[in-house]
């Protein structure tokens, strides 16, 4: 009998870091190394997963980014939305555990809940793994009765392997 492996979602900031042109910031420079670092030895510790709307997002801006972007998430399983997600994107809004402004984070956390994600894997601090936004969207997603994905980043997952 094989052994599956965890279900990790993949938001769209992770393929950003990982195509982008490399950064004088430290951190920033940083968190490219993490997530080129996870990106290659993911598919032997998870079964990756993006949506539509990840491929919608990575298509934006500029043509030569967005072909490196779209590139880079040929292949990978697209999980869809359906009902149950956009219910739970609308209550997770509602709920204020994202402000209004920001529908297109709600739906990642929600595609990722509804298709039992064991993980949502962004360098998006300000919505999804800062701390607080974290806390308070794991809170409101087990009150909305359902099992949230593990907020985290690429090298938070570099850690547990």
């Amino acid at each position: 009998m094989a052994i599956s492996k965890p279900l990790v979602y993949i938001e769209t900031s992770v393929v950003s870091y990982l195509t982008a042109r490399p950064s004088r910031d430290l951190l920033t420079a940083a968190r490219q190394a993490w997530t080129r670092d996870w990106w290659e030895i993911a598919p032997t510790f998870w079964e990756m997963a993006i949506s539509e709307l990840v491929i919608e997002e990575a298509g934006r801006g500029d043509p030569q980014a967005a072909a490196l972007r779209l590139n880079a998430l040929h292949g990978i399983p697209i999980l869809s939305a359906n009902v149950e997600v956009e219910i739970l994107a609308d209550a997770i809004l509602n709920a204020g555990a994202l402000p209004l402004t920001e529908p297109e984070d709600a739906l990642h956390i929600a595609i990722a809940t509804v298709t039992g994600a064991h993980y949502l894997v962004s360098w998006n601090f300000a919505h999804l793994v800062g701390p607080d936004a974290k806390l308070k969207l794991l809170d409101t997603i087990r009150s909305l009765g359902h099992t949230p994905a593990l907020l985290t980043t690429p090298e938070e997952l570099l850690e547990i392997i």
